[in-house]
């Protein structure tokens, strides 16, 4: 498989899962950008159930997004050309440069790894003829010995194209020293030859005290450590649902929101700009759920198996008494289609025919009759009423589609999406993104305090989170090093 894109490269690895590569990429590619270089992102294989939809409606990682938001780009999806989206029962559906290519066993999806391979290759070929640098990003643990022939996102892809590696390790979960070494050792040594710094992430004290261990490490390695990272948390979209057990607990405004988390939750990053706001709680079925005042329903990978999981929890019949005491509750995607009356299977979602009731609270019927996706980005008007988007109709809020089945609703809330309740508290829509509209939020906020009894503050938030973690990280970096690693390769 040959390359012959002509942008410099660097891969950033990571000892294991969550070790903080995706916004370590994300601060490489504001980095370059802010130097004035043209800079790409890139992750040949992602498994993750937060998606975005580009603007000609292809399906790619929302971490490959932010990163695109980061480097000041239109996200692709030859950014990220094979995505992974875990339905359960050791089964993902498989998206190949924005577009399902359909469900896949884990044993039918590696028998075709190198066909994955040759697309991942071409993606990265044609970023790396329109940029100047392409910042590649590895999946999980680079050094999953088992998996190696099989693995098209980390050393592999780097040796293919031979790019420079740099491994992050997090220093938060302990071992980190271990783990540094262990990954490097474990290498195949043609890849051990590309790696050219180690990045300690995620350390919370005084870096003096690390002094010893990193003069270690580097003498066994002969690999520079290039510096360590302060813990700090930022406002970036999360990544996958591992994210969710390390949200902050916030007050916010003093509204408490409870987002139901669904066995095959999607797409939470929906509820993060209400993170910033208000006490967002991710609530599993079998914890306590407590009198929110407002209540979210999210997008699921599988409608019809979270809908019956819903059913069989103490939450369906909480979530209806919520309703009627004028809770509101909101329904995004999957979450909308639970709303509904009922939820019409001809074995697309759960893998045979089926009928399953919803929670009734909107005059909603949804079929799954084929197996295609929508995906697209939409602008639509507010056309609903009620005490939520009554003040706002006639304004236009903006998002992203992504699901499968159809809904017919006699009651739209935008144009011809989703449905309100005639209460207008309850509130569904295939809209993600739809938290981004800050007159909606807003509304909906204003209208959890009033009902409260407590003054709406309204928050302003200024600053760029990717400036701001470009910042954080270029001090902590030593970044004469790390340009020659990038530039000279």
């Amino acid at each position: 498989m040959s390359f012959n894109g002509h942008a410099r490269l660097i891969t950033v690895l990571g000892t294991q899962s969550h070790a903080g590569k995706s916004t370590i990429v994300a601060a490489f590619c504001r980095i370059l950008k802010n130097m004035g270089y043209r800079v790409a992102p890139f992750k040949a294989q992602n498994m993750s159930l937060n998606s975005w939809v580009t603007r000609d409606g292809g399906e790619m990682g929302i971490a490959q997004a932010m990163q695109a938001f980061a480097a000041r780009v239109e996200p692709s999806a030859d950014m990220n050309p094979v995505l992974l989206k875990p339905k359960g029962d050791m089964t993902s559906q498989v998206i190949v440069l924005g577009k399902p290519l359909g469900d896949r066993k884990v044993g039918e999806y590696y028998g075709s790894v190198d066909d994955m391979m040759r697309i991942a290759l071409g993606a990265l070929e044609r970023l790396a003829n329109a940029h100047d640098v392409i910042v590649i990003e590895g999946a999980g643990g680079a050094a999953e010995i088992n998996l190696y022939e099989r693995d098209i996102a980390n050393s592999r892809l780097a040796r293919a194209v031979g790019s420079p590696i740099v491994i992050v390790g997090d220093i938060e979960r302990g071992g980190v020293f271990a783990s540094l070494y262990g990954t490097y050792m474990l290498l195949p040594e043609e890849d051990k030859k590309l790696v050219k710094g180690f990045i300690i992430n995620k350390f919370r004290g005084d870096a003096s005290l690390l002094k010893g261990g990193i003069e270690e490490l580097e003498r066994l390695t002969g690999v520079p450590v290039l510096g360590v990272i302060p813990y700090k948390r930022f406002s970036l979209p999360s990544e996958d649902s591992v994210s969710i057990d390390d949200k902050a607990d916030g007050a916010g405004c003093g509204v408490d929101v409870a987002v139901i988390r669904l066995p095959f939750i999607s797409n939470f990053t929906d509820f993060e700009p209400l993170e910033r706001l208000a006490r967002v709680r991710y609530v599993a079925l079998d914890e306590e759920l407590g009198a929110p005042d407002i209540l979210i329903l999210p997008g699921t990978k599988n409608t019809v198996s979270d809908l019956k999981a819903l059913r069989g929890s103490p939450h369906f019949e909480r979530i209806k008494r919520l309703a009627a005491m004028g809770t509101p509750i909101i329904g995004i995607c999957g979450g909308y289609q639970m709303l509904g009356q009922k939820v019409i299977d001809s074995g697309i979602e759960g893998g045979k025919a089926e009928t399953i009731e919803g929670l009734g609270l909107l005059p909603v019927t949804t079929t799954f009759g084929q197996y295609e996706k929508l995906t697209r980005q939409v602008s639509k008007r507010v056309t609903a009423g009620g005490p939520i988007l009554g003040p706002l109709k006639g304004t236009t809020v903006r998002g992203y589609e992504i699901h499968m089945g159809m809904s017919v609703s006699g009651s739209p809330a935008f144009e011809d999406d989703g449905c309100v309740s005639d209460s207008g508290t309850v509130i569904g829509t295939y809209l993600h993104g739809l938290f981004e509209n800050g007159q909606f939020t807003r509304a909906l906020l204003r209208f959890a305090c009033e009902k409260k009894g407590i003054p709406y503050k309204q928050t302003a938030t200024t600053k760029d989170p990717y400036d701001e973690l470009a910042s954080h990280v270029q001090a902590s970096l030593d970044m004469h090093r790390l340009l020659s690693i990038i530039l000279e390769n």
